[in-house]
């Protein structure tokens, strides 16, 4: 049985209710989050989805950054925030009631770059990417990249770095890969939504990394898979666990999450994964709701919402190029979500 007919089955008059569209009570009734800009293509498509199936209501998203939309959660400005990386323990205690953070979506960054007469196929190991962030790799035409490109003509051209400027789930994702690859990384630079970066440019969410690629000749930058289609960014092939190069894609970002059946707010990484067809550069994208929302009117909204984005709503992911949850990660998903108080 499916997570949506198991709530078909169990929700009894109010599933009935959901059917045929929200309440009168709650016409006109508009939620409103903010946070990951990672996640903004998938909310855009799902949420005006979910609109029109259910006549009066709208769900206001703002593509902030992760770090953004926790601090407004904790301000109790929205009725939900995003991010790729769960609250940790001081947001948490910041929040002062009890969140549920639920597992959203999933999805692969790509290693986007711009070099005047180079196409596709531009090989890149884990360890490169690294030393490429770290500034010691300055130089398209160095031989760490040419290397493991003999049959690319590379330019003899500066690697501009660019990096997120803000608070980013996005970043937190990238620097938890760079912290599982190169122990030099892990010790100088760490892993979180904010870094001190030792090189590069800063561009504010996705579309900012996005367009500063695509404007500067010689540039590189971590961008979400939707972000580049979109933007006909030129993307690398980047090495995983196992020595294939990868591009990322559905298939391979599902091999990723694969290789973890069970995720959990404390327990999320699935960066550099185990597996021949796993993208090491993918990961889970979260939203954050309070147990007990001040309007019970609302939270019965937020709570029917959610359970929509988390089952039938996923069947929208891949045509903006994000990965459906796993059906047990639905399971878990739909688990935390009953806890709302309404």
């Amino acid at each position: 049985m499916s997570p949506w007919s198991w709530i078909s089955k169990t929700a009894g008059l109010a599933g009935v209710v959901l059917a045929l569209g929200v309440s009168v009570a709650l016409a006109a009734t508009q939620l409103t989050g903010a946070g990951s800009t990672f996640d903004y293509p998938f909310f855009s498509r799902a949420f005006y989805e979910y609109s029109q199936q259910h006549s009066g209501v709208t769900v206001n998203y703002q593509s902030i950054g992760s770090g953004g939309g926790i601090q407004q959660f904790i301000a109790k400005t929205i009725d939900f925030g995003a991010s790729d990386v769960p609250m940790n323990t001081e947001e948490l205690k910041l929040a002062g009631a009890l969140v549920l953070q639920v597992p959203i979506t999933l999805g692969g960054e790509a290693i986007g770059y711009n070099l005047p007469g180079v196409g596709k196929g531009l090989r890149m190991t884990r360890q490169l990417i690294a030393d490429i962030y770290l500034g010691k790799v300055r130089k398209w035409n160095a031989p760490e990249v040419s290397k493991l490109n003999p049959k690319l003509k590379l330019p003899d051209m500066d690697i501009t770095v660019v990096h997120r400027s803000d608070g980013s789930g996005t970043t937190y994702i990238f620097t938890d890969f760079l912290s599982r690859v190169s122990a030099q990384w892990k010790e100088k630079v760490g892993t979180g939504k904010s870094v001190q970066w030792p090189a590069g440019l800063g561009g504010k969410g996705n579309e900012g990394v996005a367009g500063q690629v695509r404007q500067t000749p010689g540039a590189i930058g971590y961008i979400e898979l939707a972000y580049v289609l979109e933007n006909q960014i030129t993307y690398a092939l980047v090495e995983n666990q196992a020595g294939k190069y990868l591009y990322p894609s559905i298939e391979t970002v599902a091999a990723a999450a694969a290789s973890k059946p069970d995720v959990s707010s404390t327990d999320f990484s699935i960066v550099d994964a185990a597996g021949e067809n796993s993208y090491p550069i993918s990961g889970y994208s979260w939203v954050m709701i309070y147990e007990r929302p001040a309007d019970p009117a609302r939270a019965k909204l937020v709570r029917d919402t959610m359970e929509w984005l988390v089952t039938k709503g996923q069947a929208l992911a891949k045509s903006v190029d994000y990965v459906p949850l796993p059906e047990n990660v639905q399971w878990q998903a739909l688990k935390i979500i009953s806890a709302i108080k309404v």
